[in-house]
């Protein structure tokens, strides 16, 4: 390959990359409004902290029982048809959530961004397998989940603290929703995607064959608990245990996504670091960065922090719980063949979720009945948890 080609041929891998990490930066922005927005729902439609946790759930599980199909579909079809309609149906799913008047109508609205929401991690795995090296895969990886903070981070500021100071609670996410709408449309122009290959059902049977993805799978449920989590409670625990005002609150929750955003790239970059193969470099990388995870949401459960200490610890679950979903991914695709990358994100995306639909509303009871404290002890120990599967992972790879 002569020096031009190599240039021409990064060039393009850029370029791919560009695109896929701003169509993540767009989904994201429209799936976690819902999460940011938690206290401003709740004052509009008059839920309480038990009933955010359902309406979570709902949005996760839309999001996880749509998993498979779309897997089958980015595998089948090819991630660009995917990532086109799955931006569309964000639009509509953020809009219907604007339009909510009552628990039961944002319930259906959560649900059904939920489900738009699950065109994202196939799809865009796919499209980082096909388009990027393997020795730099992990940063890419990386660089490409910074989407998803990233999007948080804009739906923080842009639902909580810009759109309520023009006294309209629900503009925000009719803002995120237009937006998405117009970038589906030049996604569609500008993106090359890759072609597909054969339509099958995922098969479930080899991925529970293998020991490392099952353990990977197993750290994932309870990472995922842990994440999902944090994000749907950051502005109410501020607001109500911290007693900063909803605008601070959504500048806490944007700055834990950033730090999330630099989690991710920073441990991509140390795993591509190391002269271990991909899958157990990546596995050592997001071990130590969950460990660290733990003792950080124990620190939260301290009676009486500061607002800056309080704020500060957060920022911290972001670099690594929020943080870990780029490792998570990158190590899991590192063990599959490329034609199975759908269905094994499918599978580790719905490891994700699975612990979400249980987490938030046992958090949230805990708030209700007890404090925040005991929901903080309790999301620690469930890291905990996944950091004993991560052992048993990194060992399987070895």
């Amino acid at each position: 390959m002569t020096g031009r080609e190599a240039s021409g041929r990064g060039s393009a891998t850029t370029r791919q990359l560009g695109l896929v990490t701003g169509w993540q930066v767009v989904a994201s922005t429209c799936f976690y409004a819902l999460f940011a927005g938690t206290a401003l729902l709740r004052d509009a439609i008059g839920i309480s902290r038990f009933q955010v946790g359902i309406v979570v759930t709902a949005a996760t599980l839309g999001y996880t029982v749509a998993l498979f199909p779309v897997g089958a579909a980015v595998d089948g079809a090819g991630e660009k048809p995917v990532l086109v309609g799955g931006l569309l149906a964000l639009a509509a799913g953020v809009g219907a959530v604007a339009l909510s008047d009552s628990f039961l109508t944002l319930l259906a609205a959560a649900c059904l961004l939920g489900a738009a929401y699950a065109t994202a991690m196939p799809a865009t795995n796919r499209a980082i397998v096909t388009s990027v090296p393997s020795a730099v895969r992990g940063r890419a990886m990386g660089i490409k989940q910074v989407g998803v903070t990233g999007g948080s981070g804009v739906a923080a500021v842009l639902v909580v603290s810009l759109a309520p100071s023009v006294g309209a609670w629900n503009l925000g996410f009719l803002v995120a929703g237009g937006v998405a709408a117009l970038v589906a449309v030049a996604f569609a122009v500008g993106y090359r995607g890759a072609p597909g290959g054969q339509w099958r059902l995922p098969d479930v049977r080899a991925l529970a064959g293998n020991r490392a993805y099952v353990a990977l799978a197993a750290a994932g449920f309870c990472l995922g608990a842990a994440l999902f989590t944090t994000v749907g409670y950051a502005t109410l625990y501020l607001t109500d245990a911290v007693r900063v005002s909803v605008a601070v609150a959504g500048l806490g929750f944007a700055a834990m996504q950033v730090s999330g955003s630099a989690g991710r790239v920073v441990a991509g970059w140390l795993a591509d670091r190391r002269e271990e193969g991909e899958a157990l470099a990546n596995a050592s990388v997001l071990l130590g960065q969950a460990a660290l995870g733990v003792l950080l949401l124990a620190a939260l459960a301290i009676p009486a922090l500061s607002k800056p200490v309080a704020i500060a610890l957060l920022v911290g679950v972001g670099a690594t719980v929020l943080g870990f979903t780029g490792l998570y991914y990158a190590c899991m695709t590192a063990l599959v063949p490329t034609e199975e990358v759908g269905a094994a994100t499918a599978g580790g995306q719905t490891a994700l979720n699975a612990g979400a639909l249980l987490a938030p509303p046992a958090f949230g009871w805990l708030a209700d009945a007890s404090s925040y404290r005991a929901g903080w002890l309790l999301l620690a120990a469930v890291a905990a948890a996944g950091v004993a599967s991560l052992v048993v992972a990194r060992r399987e790879t070895a």
